[in-house]
């Protein structure tokens, strides 16, 4: 399964970073690690899976990626990833808000005015949109919404264009108005699910976490009403295991004391594929061989109804697979902003 994300309303994503989990933890070592405030180790150990990484020798490393602790909800899983990267952490999340992974087709995440080579995603969502399938998470009152009866040909028929834009932006405005809790359920075939409820459960389950982004999340439209914090929004076009799937999106970051800044990033809409993903940042600055740099974590969860029918090998298989695509995404955008 492949979660990532885009920037503004316009079929585009930039890595916010984003996309669900959690990262790092950083133990000090060597000559040359030169910490800029504080004791960003302790803290780091304060709620990481991360105990022993020495700085120096990860600033020179890929970036490290490990399983995030078990939670006891099946649908839930969480990946936590930390690297160091070159500049302040002004300056990366600059790059992080300006980077487009569009360019990637690796990473799956395509242009509404740009769609892939191999059409079967694209093909499979509008499938399942004609069909108004079952696994289409929309709203009873959404679904009534849809009518074929427009006809029409092409890689995406008007009917179908009509319907999504209409959906989206409703929930966009909601979303800007209420937060996620305003939100509609997804309720079309099945039992009830909210959005709001499943992001918050992650956290819960991860109270470490939830505790280190509780000022942050507090200002934001995260599994709550609207925050006080202006959010970046997008929507995007993603590949998940082969089916199309929409999505809306949202971005929130503020700096702190020292030059240290926090990060949310949250899917919180998707039409197929999983409830809600969720992708938290940490950036500290730091001074390695004397070069200014920032120490990054990141941590990636995600709720799927899928996930909750895997266990033993298929499960770790799932896991493996999500660890892969954060590193494949980090790796290249360190790569294409000079990170590596």
């Amino acid at each position: 399964m492949f979660l990532m994300n885009p920037k503004t309303l316009s079929f585009q994503r930039q890595f916010s970073t984003r996309a669900c989990s959690l990262l790092v933890m950083v133990s000090l070592f060597g000559v040359g690690v030169t910490i800029a405030r504080g004791d960003p180790v302790s803290e780091l150990a304060s709620f990481s899976v991360f105990d022993k990484v020495d700085l120096a020798q990860l600033a020179k490393s890929d970036v490290k990626t490990a399983h995030g602790p078990p939670m006891k909800n099946s649908r839930f899983l969480a990946v936590q990833s930390c690297y160091v990267a070159p500049g302040s952490p002004a300056q990366q999340m600059e790059a992080l808000r300006r980077w487009d992974p569009t360019r990637h087709h690796e990473l799956k995440v395509f242009l509404h005015s740009d769609l892939p080579s191999n059409p079967t995603p694209v093909h499979s969502f509008v499938t399942a949109t004609e069909k108004l399938s079952p696994e289409l998470q929309i709203s009873k009152d959404e679904a009534k919404k849809f009518s074929a009866a427009a006809g029409g040909g092409g890689a995406m028929p008007p009917a179908v264009a009509a319907f999504w834009t209409d959906v989206l932006t409703a929930r966009t405005k909601t979303f800007v108005s209420g937060g996620m809790a305003a939100e509609p359920p997804y309720d079309h075939a099945g039992p009830s699910v909210r959005a709001s409820d499943e992001v918050n459960g992650l956290l819960r389950e991860q109270g470490k976490i939830r505790q280190q982004f509780s000022g942050l999340l507090g200002a934001t439209g995260i599994g709550r009403g609207a925050g006080s914090l202006r959010a970046e929004l997008y929507w995007e076009l993603l590949d998940v295991d082969d089916h199309g799937v929409v999505t809306l999106g949202a971005s929130y970051s503020r700096g702190g004391a020292g030059g240290t800044y926090q990060s949310a990033d949250v899917l919180y809409y998707a039409s197929g594929g999983y409830y809600v993903a969720l992708t938290l940042y940490q950036l500290w600055p730091v001074t390695v061989e004397g070069k200014p740099s920032t120490l990054v974590w990141r941590g990636d969860m995600i709720s799927s109804a899928e996930l909750g029918s895997l266990h033993g090998v298929e499960r770790l298989g799932s896991e493996s697979v999500m660890m892969k695509n954060i590193t494949k995404a980090v790796t290249l955008f360190r790569r294409e902003t000079g990170g590596r």
